[in-house]
């Protein structure tokens, strides 16, 4: 094997499971990258039940230099990993870190030349990120686009916390390795989701950028995906799901008291937003808003209505709810 004497600057960390049906497409989209700098694809496979395994070996012995594989024997996710924990043990060398799971791909080329070009020319910036269109796996074909904005442009702050971890594509995202914190606040490390803490956390340590091109393909309606592997769940797991980001969300709030208000927006927004009103029965909706009955008592008076809409047994009600006339409002820029 030949070593490229050119810098590590990217370390893109994918992790898989059962995904042979979608990681090879994911792998092409590394290998086929176009820079003038090394960089490297840490994939986890998270003891994978089909053929996945396989065909991350055959990638890694067709470019080593590129393919860097971790080929767990027992699924950490079923012993209760989180996947923050779970990616924390892909250690990056790169100076910087892209993202994409092993059912999701990249389009182009030229995405990790011009995303480190980006942030080399500003260091006030922490990361970037891309236009990604959405892939329908359950209709075989592109329903959409997630677009931050309609221009490329530096990303708000407050985007980022009030609309959730969707608001931007992990599998577009790329970002500087000196703002990971050497171990992960617990409040981080216990939440359920990996991606949206990481995403709060690059905003807090500087500016966020938008590229309006389309980049990446982030796969929904899929049962192989993170998301997809979780089964229906019970009431008792809904709320320790939504437990586990309120207080990731507190966290934030406590460590960074200039956006106070905004993170507890933003769980009220979650609170009410989770609530289970179309599938629980009423002993688990009572159930659901005891268990978050401290947060509801110190709600707005908006986001109290907006709950007791969402509660109501009427349609109407439900269908008047206050959040929706919030974010058409949100929209038109007229609030925020």
């Amino acid at each position: 094997m030949t070593e490229d004497p050119r810098p590590l600057m990217v370390t893109i960390r994918c992790i898989a499971y059962n995904h042979e049906r979608f990681i090879r497409q994911c792998l092409e989209g590394f290998v086929m990258q176009k820079t003038n700098f090394r960089f490297e694809a840490i994939v986890h496979d998270d003891a994978s039940t089909d053929g996945t395994a396989t065909i991350i070996r055959e990638y890694a012995e067709k470019y080593p230099n590129i393919i860097k594989p971790i080929l767990q024997t027992e699924n950490q996710y079923s012993q209760g990993k989180k996947i923050g924990a779970i990616m924390e043990q892909l250690f990056p060398q790169g100076k910087y870190i892209a993202e994409c799971e092993g059912d999701d791909y990249w389009t182009d080329p030229e995405k990790l030349q011009r995303q480190v070009d980006f942030l080399e020319a500003h260091p006030d910036y922490s990361t970037v990120c891309n236009r990604t269109k959405l892939y329908s796996e359950y209709r075989q074909q592109y329903i959409g686009e997630n677009c931050c904005y309609d221009k490329s442009q530096t990303i708000d702050v407050r985007d980022i916390i009030l609309k959730g971890g969707l608001f931007i594509s992990t599998c577009s995202l790329l970002y500087r390795k000196s703002i990971l914190p050497t171990t992960l606040p617990g409040y981080w490390e216990r939440c359920h989701v990996g991606d949206y803490p990481l995403q709060i956390h690059a905003a807090m340590q500087g500016k966020v950028y938008y590229f309006h091109d389309a980049m990446s393909v982030y796969r929904v309606e899929n049962t192989a995906s993170w998301v997809g592997r979780r089964e229906s769940i019970s009431i008792d797991k809904l709320i320790a799901t939504v437990k586990s980001e309120v207080q990731m969300l507190k966290g934030f709030a406590m460590a960074n008291p200039a956006y106070k208000s905004i993170f507890l927006q933003r769980i009220r927004i979650f609170i009410n937003t989770q609530y289970p009103y179309k599938t629980a029965s009423e002993d688990d909706l009572k159930k659901y808003i005891e268990a978050f009955q401290e947060d509801i008592c110190q709600y707005d008076v908006l986001s109290k209505m907006d709950l007791w809409m969402r509660s109501s047994r009427f349609y109407l009600l439900r269908a008047l709810r206050p959040y929706k006339f919030m974010h058409l409002l949100q929209k038109l820029h007229l609030i925020y």
